[in-house]
């Protein structure tokens, strides 16, 4: 049984994904019925559109200044890919990940694109990002958050490395709205979820056990938050998909 403490957990959730890395992508579309390529636009939507706690920027706007955002646990990089063309012609992503196998998989996708020179794909920990203070225009986050050690820690370094009055948007999942939802997404989850996963990916770490469990373990819409607001975000919304299945939380420095 692993260890899901501390660098336990880190070190387990490495494994895991490594061993996945090839097959993400399709267990991904297989595993969400396709709506996880919605979820992620949705995201991207919230990223750059103005809200109640901060203007934004606009898509394709014209800068004086190079804009920079940072995709956190950008895995195989579709978050990464759907920011860049958004971000103006002097507009930079960086896409990092822990995990060298799910980055590789990403690289593969971005130079089939030509976007080498647009978004750059860097291996770093959520928890120690290792860039300067207030370097990022924008932070995103998707389906990564909830599988770091120390979820405030991680959350207080990505206010660190925001610039004020960014915006970071978690897209991550949740707790569904309605009793009848949640009792089925259990089933699906506990149940169906880890045999088509392992079957499909031929898996044998059990990340398709842990995934379910890592969800159940998360803080709900209104706990993360508060855990935002906590790190040290001036404003927090939330946005509930698919019946908060999903939620998008847009956090304002």
């Amino acid at each position: 049984m692993p260890d899901w403490s501390g660098k336990g957990k880190e070190q387990a959730v490495q494994r895991m994904f490594t061993a996945i890395a090839r097959w993400y992508d399709l267990n991904n579309s297989l595993l969400s019925f396709g709506l996880h390529h919605r979820w992620k636009r949705l995201a991207v939507k919230y990223l750059f559109e103005p809200s109640a706690g901060a203007c934004g920027f606009r898509s394709g706007e014209v800068s004086a200044e190079p804009r920079y955002a940072l995709d956190i646990g950008a895995g195989t990089g579709d978050l990464a890919l759907l920011i860049q063309p958004r971000m103006g012609e002097a507009g930079r992503v960086a896409a990092v990940d822990l995990n060298q196998a799910m980055l590789q998989e990403g690289l593969r996708k971005i130079a089939g694109r030509g976007l080498h020179g647009r978004i750059t794909c860097l291996r770093a920990n959520a928890e120690q990002l290792g860039f300067r203070d207030n370097s990022f225009d924008a932070v995103t986050t998707g389906f990564c958050i909830r599988n770091v050690s120390d979820l405030l820690g991680a959350c207080m370094e990505i206010c660190r490395v925001l610039k004020p009055g960014g915006r970071f948007v978690c897209l991550e999942f949740s707790r569904p709205a309605h009793a009848w939802l949640l009792r089925l997404y259990d089933w699906y989850s506990f149940s169906l979820l880890p045999k088509i996963g392992t079957l499909v990916a031929h898996d044998r770490t059990g990340v398709y056990r842990y995934l379910p469990a890592s969800i159940r373990a998360f803080p709900d819409q209104e706990g993360l938050k508060a855990l935002l607001l906590k790190a040290g975000f001036r404003h927090v919304d939330y946005y509930n998909v698919s019946g908060g299945i999903v939620a998008i939380h847009v956090a304002t420095k």
